[in-house]
């Protein structure tokens, strides 16, 4: 028998609110693990609760990427209220067509649905929702080029700022902003980081609705582990890494 050759990185997340009448109260969690193959594939594992604001939100990940940083499946299940929202499996692949994303999933407000939708171009990344994903995402900017800001292209199965709806392919177009360089002190221990932040300046906003400013701080190194980060506007949130293995 051969020794595993893959390296995990898990850990935990804390959310807690900025909302005056919960200041730093705890309002959800989520625990995560990495999976980096040999051959330079990753899969991430994440399961998110959210307590507050209501209804409760309680999601299962899994999502994996090539050895080019590109998405290959998603899969999501989804519980709202303590009830079954939507379960649905994505995958991303080309043809002779170009680029495509199909997505078979099932809900019970909308019944069995299967779709295929052409990607049309490149793109940056997916938007899976976890905390964990959105410090991985951050892999697509250039941080050689040192602070700036563009707008990045992704692909969501929600475009809910919380993810709470059936699976489905949206997309969506948001701006991302590298800062700069930043040591941060959390729970888990002491890091260097990259400060990015994300801006949704379009008049349609993400989902409907202009997704407030998103500060975060994730590890200045491949693995891109989300430390620190916070949503201010109407959501007042705040996300800290207090554990991590690897």
């Amino acid at each position: 028998m051969g020794a595993m050759r893959h390296r995990t990185v898990s850990g935990r997340i804390r959310y807690t609110s900025k909302k005056a009448e919960m200041l730093d109260r705890e309002r959800g969690r989520e625990t995560f693990a990495f999976t980096h193959h040999s051959d330079g594939k990753v899969t991430f594992r994440a399961r998110c609760e959210i307590e507050e604001p209501a209804p409760t939100v309680h999601r299962d990940v899994i999502y994996s990427l090539d050895e080019r940083g590109r998405p290959m499946d998603l899969h999501v299940r989804l519980t709202v209220g303590d009830r079954f929202m939507g379960s649905g499996w994505l995958r991303m692949g080309s043809d002779e067509a170009g680029g495509f994303i199909e997505c078979e999933s099932y809900g019970p407000s909308i019944g069995r649905l299967s779709q295929r939708v052409a990607t049309n171009g490149p793109y940056d990344g997916f938007g899976t929702h976890p905390i964990v994903g959105d410090g991985y995402l951050t892999r697509c900017m250039d941080v050689a080029r040192g602070p700036h800001r563009r707008n990045i292209r992704v692909f969501v199965p929600s475009p809910d700022h919380r993810g709470a709806t059936p699976p489905m392919i949206a997309e969506v177009r948001i701006d991302l902003e590298y800062v700069g360089d930043e040591t941060v002190t959390v729970a888990a221990g002491t890091f260097a980081c990259r400060r990015f932040r994300f801006l949704d300046d379009s008049a349609d906003g993400m989902g409907g609705k202009q997704h407030p400013p998103y500060d975060m701080w994730v590890t200045a190194d491949d693995d891109a582990i989300f430390v620190q980060g916070g949503v201010g506007g109407y959501m007042q949130t705040w996300y800290e890494l207090v554990e991590l293995t690897r």
